[in-house]
């Protein structure tokens, strides 16, 4: 069978980690950034994403060439190994050539001006910067990014004019490179910075190549000449660069003293040079400013110990943001409404924002968990809405816009499990503190907490219908039932059977019951009435999700083992077992409420959508960056909700052939039937009451007790299961009362032939010590 793709709805996701991860393309309609394994490229506009697939992890850093042509990415990769860099086409979205020549991780990328070579920057497990040549499609040359004598380089920066040169720079490293057009072979010289001491994280040059400036973890800036001549063509071999000065934002001007240099709080992350003269300063507290030069008249009195930098730039505008600037990049697009550019700032919490350079107000264009997302929760009958849990913080989105509507954060702290209340009023949710907290949905206020709930963490979580009993699962293998009331909350009952962390739980649908799944291989189906074990299933895997079939006749677990099984709620069996996957474990699964469709998701990074009954998966759906952690189905089962370890949250279309048809009007009652509930399914059919009668019907008449020859006759005395009181042999409803026999009335031949409501053998009993068989 033909598997088809899944269309994504909209995709929520952006590694903010990566210093210098985004990038804006030079054609001003196009961004591109890091997200996991992959490297996305969006539209401005449209927002539609494409994605560049072939990192085996992390990506680390990203770059693009001056005209836009080609795009570079690397990788971070375990200790031991090798870490790639690739080199990719933009315009076909396809890999033109690849090598692993770094170890570890791939610090930094940048393109020459001619978009002739790409240069690669090993980190700390490295040191070395390789050449790549685009044309050729090999490495030319490889070099030690540092002396011996100093620190680790972080960073580089092409020259604009020199299509052959480039800077590096690091702890106490500030380095020019030149690469010889014959031989290829690389040329260094050294900045002479004398006794200052510096780690430099970022380094932009000017348009002209006359001068660059640094950024730092001291928060000051050092400004550095390179003294090429104008002609690019003329040779630099006897250039030397210098440097200029260690320079910081000038404080408070106070009269007749020097006025204080103030650096910026952990560091400078990010920095630009405008055409202006003007640069853009990104800091690791958080602070975006725009700095001038201030030409200072005369020299400033000499204090009594040498100040490290000097007061030189002032702050023309200034905002601050949530969280350490990794990325600052200027848009400059003739589609931009007002004023053309926008500035655009990638953070370490994984947001984006779009300044406006004229009134520099910030605007949250993107934002994503930064870490693994854990489970992900809809409202009982809403599909406009949904929760994820992440570390340090619950959201609530909009399905349908993609946007994040409401962020509860509780710091240092990770929710591993959440749901929402079946009236909808409160958010439950599971921390690896222990603690149970429920918050309203609305403003995020905190309703109640159930402390130290499990002694290593609360793992699972669910919660009957009626919304009266909490049942959660903790690390130690403990399953526990609280008794949830608006004034307290109580603890009903210790059940311990796992000897391993619960990785899931589920109640039936009839309240009745509920499932646990650990990791020690046994799943547990728990009695709620009597408060016991009911069943017990073992397999050879770490079970990591289970869900119940909506009939709740069967359940469906998946794990460690590549496998979804089905399982027979009523004795436990095993009834079938399905190879989701071939890669890695399953790690999400749920079923739609109509029971036709299940989707998984697990560590090949791949969500799948299959048929119940057939077992088979017709669509799949690639495009997380990291091993899905989780998959939902929307309560109207037109949307699939998943999120992976990479903290991006992706909604797919369910396509059109299992979406339901809409409902007809409520006069069409001839033609659709409304389902039955599982109370009504489970009902005894009895017989239906006439509504109407004729005109020349009698008055119905109470019948007497049947004689005691009639009840003997009456019984059934066949070996049978089967009886009239069962569904399975139901009593035929438009059954006349004038054929129910009177006492002492009825003949031999009229016995023989027993009516539908004289008593069977289940019923017989309570006929015979009933009052009518006394005479």
């Amino acid at each position: 069978m033909e598997v088809k793709n899944l269309e994504p709805y909209a995709i929520i996701g952006f590694d903010g980690s990566a210093i210098r991860g985004l990038k804006v393309h030079p054609n001003g309609e196009h961004i591109i950034y890091p997200m996991g394994n992959k490297v996305c490229i969006q539209e401005w506009k449209t927002k539609k994403m494409y994605f560049l697939s072939g990192h085996t992890n992390s990506v680390s850093t990203v770059a693009v060439s001056p005209k836009g042509t080609f795009i570079g990415s690397g990788q971070i990769n375990h200790i031991g190994f090798k870490a790639s860099a690739k080199l990719w086409d933009f315009k076909n979205k396809t890999m033109l050539g690849s090598h692993e020549l770094h170890k570890v991780r791939v610090e930094a990328l940048a393109f020459s001006s001619d978009e002739r070579y790409m240069i690669s920057l090993g980190g700390r497990d490295d040191g070395c910067v390789v050449l790549w040549d685009c044309v050729a499609g090999a490495a030319t040359g490889t070099a030690a990014a540092a002396r011996l004598t100093t620190g680790d380089a972080m960073t580089l920066s092409p020259l604009s004019l020199r299509v052959n040169s480039f800077v590096t720079g690091g702890d106490s490293n500030l380095r020019v490179w030149n690469i010889r057009a014959e031989s290829k072979n690389l040329d260094v010289v050294d900045v002479t910075l004398g006794k200052l001491r510096r780690c430099v994280r970022c380094i932009a040059v000017n348009q002209d190549d006359t001068f660059g400036m640094a950024g730092t973890t001291t928060g000051d800036i050092i400004k550095f000449s390179i003294n090429y001549p104008s002609d690019p063509t003329a040779s630099v071999t006897h250039c030397k660069p210098s440097l200029i000065g260690c320079l910081a934002k000038c404080g408070p001007w106070k009269k007749g003293k020097r006025p204080e240099s103030l650096c910026y709080s952990q560091g400078i992350e990010s920095i630009l040079i405008m055409t202006d003269g003007c640069i853009i300063i990104g800091a690791g507290d958080g602070t975006i400013d725009i700095l001038d030069e201030i030409n200072w008249k005369g020299e400033f009195p000499r204090g009594k110990v040498l100040d490290p930098n000097k007061p030189h730039f002032r702050a023309l505008k200034s905002t601050k943001l949530d969280g350490c600037i990794t990325s600052l990049e200027l848009m400059e697009s003739p589609s931009l409404k007002g004023d053309k550019r926008l500035l655009l700032a990638g953070t370490r919490t994984s947001e984006i924002y779009a300044i406006n350079v004229a009134t520099f107000d910030p605007i949250l264009v993107v934002t994503c968990h930064r870490c693994a997302i854990n489970d992900i929760a809809f409202p009982r009958g809403m599909s406009g809405v949904f929760a994820s849990a992440g570390a340090g913080d619950v959201r609530v989105w909009c399905a349908r816009s993609a946007r994040e509507l409401l962020r509860i954060v509780v710091p240092n702290f990770t929710c591993s499990a959440l749901l929402f209340s079946a009236d909808g009023k409160s958010i439950v949710t599971a921390w690896n503190d222990g603690n149970i907290r429920a918050f309203t949905p609305l403003t995020g206020r905190l309703i109640y907490c159930i402390y130290n709930t499990h002694n290593k963490g609360t793992s699972a979580l669910d919660m009957t219908h009626d919304g009266r009993t909490l049942i959660s699962g903790g690390c130690e293998g403990q399953v526990r039932l609280w008794d949830i009331k608006p004034e307290c909350q109580s603890l009903k009952k210790v059940l311990k059977e796992h000897k391993s962390p619960v990785s899931a739980i589920q109640v039936s649908p009839n309240d009745m019951e509920a499932v646990s799944a650990g990791t020690d291989g046994s799943c547990i189906i728990w009695d709620l009435v009597s408060l016991s074990r009911r069943q017990v299933m073992y397999a050879n895997t770490l079970f990591m999700c289970v869900c119940f079939e909506p009939r709740g006749c069967q359940l469906l677990t998946g794990g460690s083992d590549r496998r979804v099984a089905y399982w027979e709620a009523g004795s436990g069996n095993l009834a079938r077992e399905l190879e989701a996957s071939k890669v890695g474990a399953i790690n999400g699964l749920h079923i739609t409420q109509n029971g036709e469709l299940f989707v998984t998701g697990g560590n090949d990074q791949m969500v799948k959508l299959w048929k119940y009954q057939e077992g088979v998966y017709t669509h799949a759906g690639a495009g997380h960056a990291g091993a899905v952690t989780c998959c939902r189905f929307s309560p109207d089962a037109r949307h699939i909700v998943s999120s992976c370890a990479a903290g991006s949250i992706i909604v797919w279309k369910v396509p059109d052939m299992y979406l339901q048809k809409d409902t007809p009007p409520s006069d069409q009652k001839s033609v659709v039937e409304s389902p039955k509930t599982l109370q009504e399914e489970l009902k005894l059919q009895l017989e239906d009451k006439p509504t109407q009668k004729a005109a020349g019907d009698r008055r119905n008449k109470i019948p007497s007790a049947p004689s005691k020859i009639e009840k003997i006759e009456a019984m059934d005395t066949s070996r049978s299961s089967v009886h009239s009181c069962c569904p399975c042999n139901p009593v035929k409803p438009n059954q006349s009362k004038k054929n129910t026999p009177k006492t002492g009335n009825s003949t031999s031949s009229k016995l023989s032939k027993p009516t539908d409501n004289l008593p069977t053998r289940t019923t017989s009993k309570d006929y015979v010590n009933s009052s009518g068989d006394k005479k």
